[in-house]
């Protein structure tokens, strides 16, 4: 669907909306005050609800929040929820278990600023647990980003980013078991766009990719707050709009060349791109590699940074080798690409309850 045909089909159904649904001003304006109390800064006299709340902040696939937390005692433990799968998308799993190293992340750094120092340990499956004691309050600077860190699907400034920047990105995603190749050159930015959009156009003419996409769709405010997940359409850059219109005008008028003309504009204008690889192909490498991505994330957020995932050549089998080869690692599986350049903030996705995602004691 091409953003102005959106438009304008939006601009349409404001005609009869409030009628029916309500006004969508003050829609929006909900929307607004849900979004800000997700996002609240970190209470450092929080119980456990508080570090599962910041957890949660985590990036995740098609916003389906696969997690589910557990506690015993001194100890944390974070598992898949299958069943929130994407099977079209994420057929083995792949970006679930990486969400779930994104969370367990949050979740050290939200603990320790509450005085609950521990270590996270991932197992050979890709579960996560957090055992920690109560002691001395460490709070690093990147705890108080993780309510504004977001994915920003927008087109970048395309300014470059400093030499200190870049190594302070380096740095922060730092991990054993896991490399990051960090690309700036523009000549090698655009062999990675085209892969995007090679991939791009592979998943769209697939049915069941773009069904699957679809029903993750949140089109307007009061769906987005009602389910607590999926992509609310302002977090993509499209209008927010009564629900039932905006499934009949995806249906009508997504168009797959916008599209990739979209994704080769996001690469176009991005600063840089970091392509993340597992030493193997595992969840428990998985799970690590999204530990690093989300320190990555961080860092670039407290640095001004935006980011978001282009991740089709990942999500492509057919185009992994040649990222592989472009990332300087041709014999591992590649298992994120992030942009990251200078953007205005765009809307937050929504989130689940905490309640909603904890096991029973």
């Amino acid at each position: 669907m091409t953003r102005r045909e959106f438009l304008r089909f939006g601009a349409l159904s404001a005609g009869i909306a409030p009628t029916i649904l309500g006004s969508s001003p003050a829609r929006a304006s909900s929307y607004d005050k849900y979004s800000a109390a997700l996002r609240r800064p970190l209470d450092p006299d929080g119980g456990i609800e508080e570090v599962i709340r910041f957890a949660t902040l985590a990036p995740n696939g098609h916003n389906t929040q696969s997690w589910q937390f557990s506690t015993a005692g001194d100890e944390i433990g974070i598992r898949p929820d299958l069943s929130r799968r994407t099977p079209v998308v994420d057929p083995d799993d792949h970006h679930i278990y990486v969400s779930l190293g994104c969370a367990a992340e949050n979740l050290a750094l939200a603990a320790s600023a509450t005085g609950r120092t521990g270590e996270v340990v991932v197992e050979d499956n890709g579960f996560v647990s957090y055992a920690w004691k109560q002691g001395r309050i460490v709070r690093s600077p990147l705890v108080d980003v993780i309510p504004s860190r977001q994915s920003t699907r927008s087109i970048f400034a395309g300014q470059p980013a400093s030499a200190s920047d870049l190594k302070q990105l380096e740095a922060a995603s730092a991990e054993h078991g896991v490399r990051v190749a960090i690309v700036t050159d523009s000549n090698e930015i655009s062999r990675l766009r085209d892969l995007v959009v090679a991939g791009n156009r592979r998943q769209l003419a697939d049915p069941a990719f773009v069904a699957e996409l679809k029903f993750w769709i949140r089109f307007s405010a009061s769906s987005a707050i009602e389910s607590g997940d999926g992509l609310y359409a302002p977090v993509t850059g499209n209008p927010s709009m009564p629900e039932f219109i905006g499934r009949i005008g995806f249906s009508l008028f997504f168009d797959a060349a916008a599209e990739d003309d979209k994704c080769a504009a996001q690469m176009s204008s991005s600063a840089g791109v970091a392509i993340f690889l597992g030493d193997h192909a595992s969840p428990k490498h998985w799970a690590k590699v999204g530990r690093a991505a989300e320190r990555f994330m961080l860092t670039a957020t407290k640095l001004g940074l935006a980011t978001s995932f282009l991740n089709q050549p990942v999500e492509v089998p057919e185009l992994r080798s040649e990222l592989a080869a472009l990332a300087g690692e041709p014999d591992l599986r590649p298992d994120l690409l992030i942009r990251f350049g200078r953007a205005a903030p765009m809307p937050y996705s929504p989130r689940r309850p905490v309640g909603s995602v904890m096991l029973p004691a």
